[in-house]
């Protein structure tokens, strides 16, 4: 699925969201591995990414490739500073209705806009697939992000109160959130 799209950040710099391609791969790993740095709202600990810059690159094109799903990347000042995606819940019948996203923006972004924009880009691109339900899963304590959803138009159906085991020993607990695109 073909996206691409130039926005205005609040700071007035330009950010192009567009298909991640194979030759983006490095770029967009050391993306990824810095935003699991810098927050406990996403899945997985930096040291649990195994993806290598080729792992990636191989995943960006497969992606562009696919007609039902996308991974979008905003590249802010020549460099990837935010990532989001959609996925197919199954192949089974029953569930071909539904997608699920994920995102991704660097802390030193955080507050320009992106994470509108690329959420955005994400609906848009679902809807064009077809999808009739977008879901998704955040960290309760995530306030920002619960806002920007919220505005989205995505409204909370569960929780799971422990949803995350951090490190530490704490549960995370994650909302259960949907968007109905029809």
């Amino acid at each position: 699925m073909e996206y691409r799209k130039i926005i205005s950040l609040k700071d007035g710099r330009e950010c192009c969201i567009r298909n991640g391609r194979q030759e983006d791969g490095k770029a967009a790993l050391e993306n990824f591995i810095l935003t699991h740095e810098e927050t406990e709202f996403l899945l997985t600990y930096p040291e649990e990414i195994t993806f290598t810059p080729e792992m990636e690159g191989n995943f960006l094109k497969a992606k562009a490739e696919n007609p039902v799903e996308a991974e979008l990347l905003a590249v802010v000042d020549g460099r990837v500073a935010g990532l989001a995606g959609f996925s197919r819940k199954g192949d089974a019948v029953k569930l071909r209705h539904r997608a699920e996203f994920g995102i991704s923006i660097a802390k030193a972004c955080w507050g320009l806009g992106l994470g509108r924009a690329l959420t955005e880009a994400c609906i848009d691109c679902a809807r064009k697939a077809g999808y009739r339900q977008l879901e998704l899963e955040v960290s309760a304590d995530n306030e920002a992000a619960l806002a920007l959803y919220r505005k989205a138009g995505f409204s909370e159906y569960g929780r799971n109160p422990a949803g995350f085991l951090k490190k530490n020993g704490e549960y995370q607990e994650l909302v259960l959130m949907r968007l109905d695109l029809q």
